[in-house]
């Protein structure tokens, strides 16, 4: 009978043990894997990663994460490897064989094909004893007590190590490359995380209208700019371009309230003055944060001091910033 205190129990179980185990790799973090470090920062090439079966899966991820964080690498899978994909591998590459077991048919078999092209071959196995440990340059251990499965053999705790280690040699690398978040963005410029990074106010307040009334315009002329150009608001700049103000639907309402003839008003006698602004180089996040601090949904965008255009909350949540 399914129990939901028992299901909760169990996962809770699942994710201490993994967690014990992954601290447990601290002791792993020796010598051998600072030169395991030192060989790949070295390189010419690149890292080819290979592994079988469940650590063929954590073999891809690494091979991402190397990839997108400086340390170019491509994935050979363990078993197509002897049928022709050994040409994948270069004089100037290294390799990293990930196995639990290290015992593997297909990683014996592979092992010595690679020695004799001369590569480096490090091994991030669980297993100090097993074949592929013994016979790699580089041993990094990723030994765990248990697997979480029950049974104690579907790999779990062992890819989760995997993983780990992986990411550890991808941030040492990372970091004595020196790869800052431009170098990341220049790597991600899909999806929200790279717009993030790489998108800049003039990427979407060009595409809007400019709305703009002089400081002398009617009721009448700002209520059409702001309606027009459909961005909330409207700046109002003089005869020399500068920036004066900004007038918002929000203001032509409070303006309403307070005023029983306000058909003689003007835009200087409504708009806010040193209104909130951001210059079109800046990143668009930085938008997001000002307008988040400020509790607004419009921002005057500038160009040299200059007025150079609306954005509006809803150009952030359509690019997904939000």
């Amino acid at each position: 009978m399914f129990s939901k205190e028992k299901v909760q129990k169990q996962a809770i179980e699942v994710v201490e043990m993994e967690a014990h185990a992954l601290v447990g790799l601290k002791a792993y973090i020796n010598d051998a894997f600072a030169k395991a470090v030192e060989i790949i920062h070295g390189l010419e090439g690149r890292v080819v990663v290979t592994g079988i079966g469940k650590s063929a899966v954590i073999a891809q991820k690494i091979v991402a994460t190397f990839n997108s964080t400086g340390t170019p690498a491509l994935f050979m899978h363990a078993a197509d490897a002897i049928h022709g994909d050994l040409g994948m591998i270069q004089p100037d590459d290294a390799v990293i064989i990930i196995s639990k077991s290290g015992e593997s048919p297909e990683i014996k078999v592979l092992i010595p094909f690679i020695k004799n092209f001369g590569n480096p071959v490090i091994a991030l196995c669980g297993n100090a004893q097993s074949y592929l440990a013994t016979n790699a340059d580089i041993f990094v251990n990723s030994t765990v007590d248990k697997e979480a499965c029950p049974n104690n053999l579907a790999p779990t705790t062992s890819t989760t190590a995997q993983l780990v280690m992986g990411d550890a040699l991808a941030v040492c690398l990372l970091n004595l490359k020196g790869f800052s978040s431009k170098d990341f963005a220049r790597f991600h410029p899909g999806g929200a995380l790279g717009k993030r990074l790489y998108l800049r106010v003039v990427d979407l307040s060009k595409i809007n209208e400019k709305p703009v009334v002089k400081p002398e315009a009617s009721l009448r002329e700002i209520i059409y700019e702001i309606s027009s150009k459909r961005l909330g608001a409207t700046a109002v700049v003089d005869e020399k371009g500068k920036l004066q103000g900004i007038i918002t639907d929000g203001d032509i309402r409070r303006m309403l309230e307070k005023n029983e003839s306000p058909a003689n008003l003007k835009a200087k006698d409504i708009s806010t003055t040193a209104p909130k602004s951001i210059d079109e180089g800046e990143l668009a996040v930085a938008a997001l944060e000002l307008m988040r601090t400020h509790d607004i949904t419009q921002l005057v965008v500038t160009s040299d001091g200059k007025y150079a255009g609306m954005l509006h909350l809803h150009d952030l949540v359509r690019e997904g910033l939000i």
